[in-house]
């Protein structure tokens, strides 16, 4: 049977004790939008999500290993970020509005995982695979979507054949995670989210292209 969810020790867990189990991941979550990864400890979460620490051990083995569960769900959602570049078109008006609707889209998915993305990134700058395979995930749904969009119009010679499709895709993709993680501090340099999205659709559509959009 797929999908069942099973405790530390491999049962499978009822309906109560998959109800538990994601209280706990998401009572975690929460905690994580306001403390420190590093300070946050199975007790605490378990007192928020009204049970024992002797319960939050039958699911999990540690703190670590809920926010990894949780980090795999969420990349499990950012593989739908490819949904903003599948049959789209970077020809004329329709490739501006392409490029608009990957970076609002981008940047949403940043914000609603602010956190866990966080934690992500600090593990991945660590050197932990486990951390790394994760944002490579996610950045591989929308970076392979680009590299193909850019060896297409490569293919028709609308983008110079000197141009290598995946180093593109990949410098721009660098790009947006490394925007989308600091978009509260664009407005310290007076930069407001409004004005931020259309200038950073800017660059992706002439990263893709080589070309000013069309409006």
């Amino acid at each position: 049977m797929t999908g069942q969810v099973r405790t530390v020790d491999g049962r499978v867990a009822g309906r109560r004790g998959q109800a538990t189990r994601q209280k706990l991941l998401d009572c975690l979550s929460e905690m994580l939008s306001s403390s420190p990864y590093r300070d946050v400890k199975v007790i605490d979460v378990a007192r928020k999500a009204g049970t024992s620490p002797a319960t939050f051990y039958q699911y999990f083995p540690d703190v670590e290993g809920a926010v990894l569960e949780i980090a795999e769900q969420m990349a499990t959602e950012g593989g739908q970020l490819t949904e903003l570049l599948e049959g789209r078109s970077w020809v004329g008006k329709a490739g501006w509005q392409t490029a608009q609707e990957l970076v609002e889209g981008f940047l949403e998915f940043w914000r609603r995982n602010d956190a866990i993305l966080r934690v992500v990134d600090l593990g991945a700058a660590e050197g932990d695979k486990r951390f790394y395979k994760i944002r490579m995930k996610i950045l591989n749904s929308v970076n392979n979507s680009l590299s193909d969009a850019v060896a297409e119009l490569q293919s028709k010679g609308k983008v110079d054949k000197d141009v290598n499709p995946a180093a593109v895709a990949g410098s721009l993709v660098a790009m947006l995670a490394a925007v989308a993680s600091h978009q509260k501090g664009f407005q310290t340099w007076g930069v407001k989210q409004a004005e931020l999205k259309p200038n950073l659709a800017l660059l992706v559509h002439l990263g893709v292209t080589g070309k000013k959009p069309t409006k």
